[in-house]
């Protein structure tokens, strides 16, 4: 290795200010802009490397005690210190590290639209227009980023590559890393005439509607992915997803019960003992109910494929309606005569408790959760 002094041209007493007046004069004779030979290059790597080291207190102190540039004492096996080794690994200062630049186009934000259904939408599905605001391609530029006429030019400052290289001095040496380029932010490119409607992004805020068939079988809750259908990106990039997320509004007579339908008949006393046909309003149109006679309270009558169509199939679940007999608070005297003459007729047992049964206390229970 070359003596850092005999490269400097000074002699090994030279003060600090001798030895940067050296390291100028001989930088501005062989600096690559003004002696561009492969000669005057290695000796403008030797000369950095000197005043480096010798311009440092500690590196020189090191170094004209024997212990090489190394701040852990002599060389590095072959590789002449810790400098060579980054330049043996990364190559030498100004030499290309590869890498390509960042491209425009980028990938769009997925967007989420909140949708409200009745519960007749969910039985059978239902089609909507969505209005969504959001990103769409700039029509004057098409996604350019350019002025109609114009396109975006190579930058003089890393050459297209995206990056620049530079130099930095630390204890190990001269060690050159690899940043984006500040002038043309990693593009390799930069553009001059940004089209003025979208600022040179190649997109704009707008309103687009959005066709939806929302399946039968949703709920509250459910999430639905339209691929594609969400922002454009920037420079015209692909759209990113849209969601839709769904809430189903309380229904004043029908509930749910997974894709059974569940509602409360009211039935008169009368109706109770002697039966009756009814016709009730389903959510897809009238249809007949028989009440036997001797139904009881929290009896459940079970209209079949009236329910919710499900989300994953095709068979419907059914319509079940919780019996709720009507008992008159208000009887006139003959009424309340004939009701005593009824009682005594049928000599009706006392009120008591009775043996527990589960299935009996469950339709009770869902007529309650449900009434």
């Amino acid at each position: 290795m070359a003596d850092h002094y005999e490269v400097l041209g000074v002699s090994r007493d030279a003060s600090t200010d001798e030895i940067k007046k050296a390291y100028r004069k001989l930088a501005r004779q062989l600096h690559p802009d003004v002696n561009p030979g492969e000669e005057a290059s290695e000796r403008f790597k030797l000369v950095t490397h000197a005043y480096d080291v010798l311009s440092d207190p500690e590196q020189r102190a090191r170094y004209d005690m024997g212990g090489g540039d190394s701040p852990f004492g002599g060389g590095a096996g072959g590789f002449g210190g810790f400098n060579d080794i980054f330049e043996t690994f990364f190559g030498a200062a100004g030499g290309s590290r590869g890498g390509r630049p960042r491209s425009r186009r980028e990938r769009g934000q997925d967007a989420l639209v909140r949708v409200t259904l009745e519960l007749g939408d969910v039985v059978f599905g239902t089609h909507r227009d969505i209005e969504v605001d959001t990103a769409v391609v700039c029509e004057t530029c098409q996604g350019s980023c350019c002025q109609p006429g114009t396109s975006p030019v190579t930058c003089d400052i890393c050459h297209g590559t995206g990056n620049v290289q530079r130099q930095v001095r630390s204890l190990l040496g001269n060690v050159v890393t690899t940043q984006p380029c500040n002038v043309c932010q990693g593009y390799g490119t930069t553009i001059p005439y940004p089209c003025a409607t979208c600022q040179g992004q190649g997109r704009v805020r707008a309103r687009r509607t959005v066709s939806l068939d929302i399946p039968a079988g949703v709920e509250t809750g459910l999430r639905l992915q339209l691929p594609g259908s969400g922002e454009v990106g920037p420079a015209g990039g692909p759209n990113g997803d849209l969601y839709i997320e769904v809430t189903v509004q309380p229904h004043e007579v029908f509930s749910r019960d997974g894709d059974d339908l569940l509602a409360t008949l009211e039935v008169s006393m009368p109706d109770a003992i002697l039966g009756t046909t009814t016709t009730i309003q389903s959510l897809d149109g009238p249809v007949d109910l028989e009440v036997r006679p001797g139904v009881q309270a929290g009896d459940v009558l079970t209209i079949k494929g009236r329910g919710i169509t499900p989300l994953r199939g095709s068979q419907r679940g059914d319509l079940r309606v919780g019996v709720h007999v009507v008992t008159p608070t208000r009887l006139d005297h003959k009424e309340r005569a004939l009701i005593e003459e009824f009682a005594k007729r049928t000599k009706a047992p006392a009120p008591r408790l009775a043996e527990f049964h589960q299935g009996l206390f469950a339709k009770l229970r869902d007529r309650f959760r449900n009434g």
